[in-house]
C-alpha cells in the first residue's frame, strides 16, 4: 500500500490503511564526536516525535564522492542524507548527485522571520547544499614533551621546524590544508597561496616543503586517529577537527593544547542524493526542517565546539550539556582563536582535488 506523508508541524508522520508505518532513513556522517552531537541536537529529538521513523547512520562521508558516483552508476542510491564539506557538495551537485534545492521553502525561517537564505548568508556556497555548522582544520599538542625543553609551538611553521619541536607527527593523508600549510611555511602570502598552488611549480614547492617533515609523519584518514595517537603519545603533534580536539582534551583531560595559527575554517553540511523516491524524499524535507532550524543547530553547539551556521544561532550557544562550560570559547570562530586563520578555497578544491588527490598518492608511495 502506498504510504502517504502527513506535515504536521514541521514533523512528519507516515501512514498506511491509517496506521503508522515504521520507516528507515540513512543517514551518512563522519562518526565520533560529531556524529555523535548529530543524533543528540536533532536526530533523537526528531525520532521521538516521530515513533515511527528509525535513523540509521553510516560513517562513509570521507567516501561520499566516490560511493555515490557508484551508487548513480548502479541505478541504486541508499543513502537518504549525506553529511559532506562544502568542495565535495560543490563537486556532487556540479556532476548532478545532489539535488538542488530551494533553500527559503524547504528550511524553516529564523524565529524573527529572516528567511532561511539570508539566516545562513554566504554559507550557501551551493544550490545543492545546506550548512549546519563551522568548524576548523587545526592542530593539537602534547603539553608535556621533555624534548622541547618547556617550549611550546604557537606558531603553524613550528610543525615542521623538527629541531626546536622533534617527534612525530600526524598529518591527514590527502593535499587539502597540508599543501596550504607547506607554501605558508616556504614564504607565499596567505593571499597568493592558490595562486601559486594552481602552478607545477606551487605544487612542487609544496611537496618539497613537506618533503622536509616527510618521515617524521604518521598520516591519517579517520578524524579520531590523530587525538589517539596523541594520547598515545605516538605523535607530539597533529592536525585534526577542533570538535576531536576539544573532546580529547574537555572531555577526556589528556594533557593537549590547541595550536589555533592558521586554522582552515571549512563547512559541514546535508546534501540530497538526487534519485530519492517521492516517498523517502518527502521524509528527508521534514527532517530537514526540524534539524536545521536555529534553535536545533544552537542545541548541537552543546556537544561539540563547532560554530552553527545560521546566524540566528550564534547567540544561543550556551554551556556544554555534560561538562557544564561555556562553549563560545572554544569555538573556532572565537575572537581569540580566529587572529590567524586561513580561508579555505572551496570553489578552487572542487576543481583541483581529483588531479591532486592523485599527485599526493603518487608523493607519499615515493
Amino acid at each position: 500500500m502506498k504510504l502517504k506523508t502527513i506535515v504536521m508541524a514541521g514533523t512528519a508522520l507516515a501512514f498506511a490503511g491509517g496506521n503508522a508505518a515504521a520507516q528507515e532513513l540513512t543517514f551518512v556522517s563522519w562518526g565520533g564526536a560529531y556524529q555523535n552531537s548529530q543524533i543528540k541536537a536533532y536526530a533523537e529529538p526528531y525520532m521521538a516525535a516521530n515513533p515511527g521513523v528509525t535513523i540509521i547512520w553510516d560513517e562513509s562521508s570521507n567516501e561520499a564522492v566516490a560511493k555515490l558516483r557508484a551508487m548513480n552508476e548502479a541505478g541504486n542510491i541508499t543513502w537518504d542524507l549525506v553529511d559532506v564539506v562544502a568542495s565535495d557538495a560543490i563537486r556532487l551537485c556540479d556532476e548532478g548527485l545532489a539535488m538542488e534545492i530551494d533553500h527559503d521553502e524547504m528550511l524553516a525561517p529564523a524565529p524573527d522571520g529572516t528567511s532561511a537564505s539570508e539566516d545562513f548568508g554566504d554559507l550557501i556556497v551551493s544550490d545543492c547544499y545546506i550548512p549546519q555548522i563551522v568548524y576548523s582544520t587545526t592542530f593539537g599538542y602534547r603539553t608535556d614533551v621533555d624534548e622541547w625543553g618547556g617550549n611550546t609551538p604557537d606558531d603553524i611553521c613550528d610543525v615542521f621546524d623538527l629541531e626546536a619541536f622533534p617527534g612525530k607527527r600526524s598529518l591527514e593523508k590527502r593535499p587539502i590544508n597540508n599543501m596550504e600549510w607547506a607554501l605558508l611555511c616556504d614564504g607565499v602570502a596567505k593571499e597568493d597561496v592558490y595562486d601559486v598552488l594552481e602552478t607545477e611549480e606551487g605544487q612542487d614547492r609544496a611537496f618539497a616543503k613537506l618533503d622536509t617533515i616527510k618521515d617524521s609523519v604518521v598520516w591519517w584518514s579517520a578524524g579520531a586517529e590523530t587525538p589517539q595517537l596523541l594520547a598515545d603519545k605516538e605523535v607530539v603533534i597533529g592536525s585534526t577537527y577542533n570538535g576531536r580536539l576539544f573532546s580529547l582534551i574537555e572531555e577526556q583531560d589528556q594533557p593537549v593544547a590547541m595550536l589555533w595559527d592558521a586554522q582552515v575554517f571549512d563547512l559541514d553540511g546535508w546534501i540530497i542524493p538526487t534519485g530519492l523516491s517521492e516517498e523517502r524524499l518527502a521524509l528527508v524535507k521534514d527532517f530537514l526542517y526540524f534539524a536545521t532550524d536555529t534553535q536545533r543547530l544552537a542545541d548541537q553547539a552543546k556537544f561539540i565546539s563547532y560554530g552553527p551556521a545560521r546566524a540566528s544561532s550564534a547567540p544561543l550557544v550556551s554551556t556544554h550539556a555534560e561538562l557544564g562550560i561555556e562553549m563560545a570559547p572554544h569555538m573556532p570562530t572565537d575572537p581569540a582563536n580566529a587572529q590567524n586563520t586561513f580561508l579555505y578555497n572551496y570553489e578552487w578544491w572542487a576543481d583541483y582535488r581529483d588531479d591532486l588527490d592523485a599527485k599526493f598518492q603518487a608523493w607519499l608511495a615515493r
